[in-house]
C-alpha cells in the first residue's frame, strides 16, 4: 500500500526519537521513500548518520544552510512529500505548528508542506495535560492535521499516564489508512466496545478483569481505515487512541451498555471488550477498612449482557459480531454463545495463560458462523482485526445492501 509514495518525516527532540528509527526501517519495508529532517534537538537522541543508514537518503537539519537550500530548498523538500510525519512531536513544535512559526527547517517545512500532515505526540504527563497544549493540539486538528496517540503507561521520565509515542507499528497503520485506496466500507456506521470494564467496589477498589484492550481497538481503527464510521466505545486501557475513530470512554458494563445504545443507529457491531459478568449491588462511598475482623461481603449482582441485548433490542445492526475468550472447549462454547447471544458471528479465541493472548501482540481466532468455522492462524490483533475487516466488507458486498 505504501510503495512508491514519499514520507517526509519530521524528528524532533525527545527521547521516543529513537523510535523513529524503527519507524523509517518499518516504512522502507513497505516500499515508502523516507526523507527526513532532524531537528537540533532530535539530533541529541539520534545520529543524522543512523537516520541517513536507515532511510537511504540525505538528511537535513539546517534551515540555513547554502548547499541544501541550492539542492533541495525547504519548499520542494515540503511539496515533494505525500505526506508529512513528525514523529516524536513534542509540545514545543505543535506549539510552532500551531502558532504559525518558522525559525527552523522543521517548523518552515511544516508552514509551507500543501500536503497532509500527521503528528505523534509525546511528552511528559503533565505537559500532554496542560491546556495550553490541549488548545494547541485542538487547533491543528481544527485545520486539519492528523494525530496518532499518545498512549498512556509507564514514561521514560518515570512517571505513569498519558504521554508516551504510538508505537512505530501503529503510526505505519495510520499512515496506511491515510493512502487507502477503496474504501469498502464507506457509507457505513460501526460500533466496536473494547477493553475491561471496572466495577467498583468502594472509591478505591474495583472488579476488572486482564483485558488489553489491544485487539478492540486494533478492530476500530481496522474498520475505520475501510471507510467505516465507527465509533469505539471502550473501557480503562493503556492503548493509544486510534487513527479516524470517535473515542467513547467508560469505566462500567451499564456505562458501555449505554453508550452503544446512544450510538445507534449502526450498521455493524463488534463487541470485542471483556465485560465483568458480576458487580457488586452497592458500592460503598468510603473506603472499606480493615479492622482485623472478618471480612466485607460483597453482595453480587449480574450486569447487563450488552451483545445479548444490542443484538436483540430496537435498532439491531445489520451485522452482530461477538468475542467468545475461553480457557477450553472454545469452539463449542463459540456455538453455544453465538446462538444464546443471537448475533451472527463469534470471533472465539484461547485465553488459557499459556498462550499469553491477554496482555500479548498475537491471537489465534476462530470465525463461527450460523454455517461454518473458520480456523484462523496465529497472527498479530492488528492482522486478525483486517482479516475481520475484510470479511465484514465481503459480507456486505454479497447481501448488496
Amino acid at each position: 500500500m505504501l510503495a512508491g509514495k514519499r514520507i517526509l518525516l519530521v524528528i524532533a527532540g525527545g527521547i521516543a526519537a529513537y523510535k523513529s528509527l524503527d519507524l523509517i526501517r518499518r516504512l522502507r519495508e513497505r516500499g515508502a521513500g523516507v526523507r527526513c529532517i532532524l531537528t537540533r534537538a532530535g539530533a541529541q537522541f539520534v545520529t543524522p548518520l543512523a537516520v541517513a543508514s536507515l532511510s537511504e537518503d540525505r538528511v537535513y537539519e539546517d534551515l540555513f544552510s547554502l548547499t541544501d537550500e541550492s539542492e533541495m530548498g525547504h519548499i520542494r523538500l515540503s511539496r515533494e512529500a505525500d505526506l508529512v510525519v513528525v514523529a516524536p512531536a513534542t509540545a514545543d513544535l505543535l506549539g510552532k505548528m500551531a502558532a504559525g512559526l518558522a525559525d527552523d527547517l522543521a517548523s518552515t517545512a511544516l508552514l509551507a508542506t500543501d500536503k497532509p500532515v500527521l503528528v505523534a505526540p509525546t511528552m511528559n504527563v503533565m505537559m500532554w495535560a496542560h491546556p495550553a497544549v490541549q488548545a494547541n493540539m485542538a487547533l491543528l486538528q481544527a485545520r486539519g492535521v492528523r494525530r496518532i496517540g499518545p498512549g498512556s503507561g509507564e514514561l521514560a521520565c518515570g512517571e505513569v499516564g498519558s504521554g508516551r509515542m504510538a508505537e512505530p507499528l501503529e503510526i505505519v497503520a495510520a499512515i496506511e489508512a491515510l493512502f487507502a485506496g477503496p474504501r469498502p466500507l464507506a457509507g457505513r456506521r460501526a460500533i466496536v466496545t473494547s477493553g475491561p470494564t471496572r466495577e467498583p467496589i468502594d472509591p478505591v477498589r474495583y472488579i476488572a478483569n486482564r483485558s488489553s484492550g489491544k485487539q478492540g481497538h486494533a478492530v476500530a481503527a481496522a474498520l475505520a481505515a475501510a471507510g467505516a464510521d465507527t465509533v469505539l466505545v471502550s473501557g480503562p486501557t493503556a492503548e493509544p487512541d486510534p487513527a479516524g475513530v470517535s473515542l467513547v470512554r467508560v469505566e462500567t458494563a451499564r456505562e458501555m451498555l449505554e453508550a452503544c445504545r446512544a450510538a445507534l443507529p449502526a450498521d455493524i457491531l463488534v463487541c470485542a471488550a471483556a465485560v465483568v459478568d458480576w458487580r457488586p449491588g452497592e458500592a460503598a462511598t468510603s473506603k472499606l477498612k480493615k479492622d482485623g475482623g472478618t471480612p466485607p461481603a460483597l453482595h453480587l449482582v449480574e450486569n447487563p449482557d450488552i451483545l445479548a441485548t444490542l443484538a436483540a433490542g430496537p435498532g439491531r445492526p445489520a451485522l452482530v459480531v461477538g468475542f467468545a475468550a475461553e480457557t477450553d472447549d472454545v469452539v463449542a462454547y463459540a456455538r453455544a454463545k453465538r446462538v444464546k447471544k443471537n448475533c451472527d458471528w463469534i470471533v472465539a479465541n484461547d485465553v488459557s495463560p499459556a498462550t499469553g493472548t491477554f496482555g500479548g501482540d498475537h491471537n489465534t481466532v476462530h470465525l463461527v458462523a450460523a454455517d461454518r468455522v473458520e480456523d484462523w492462524p496465529r497472527m498479530t490483533k492488528r492482522e486478525v482485526a483486517e482479516r475481520l475487516t475484510r470479511r465484514v466488507a465481503a459480507h456486505f458486498a454479497e447481501i448488496g445492501s
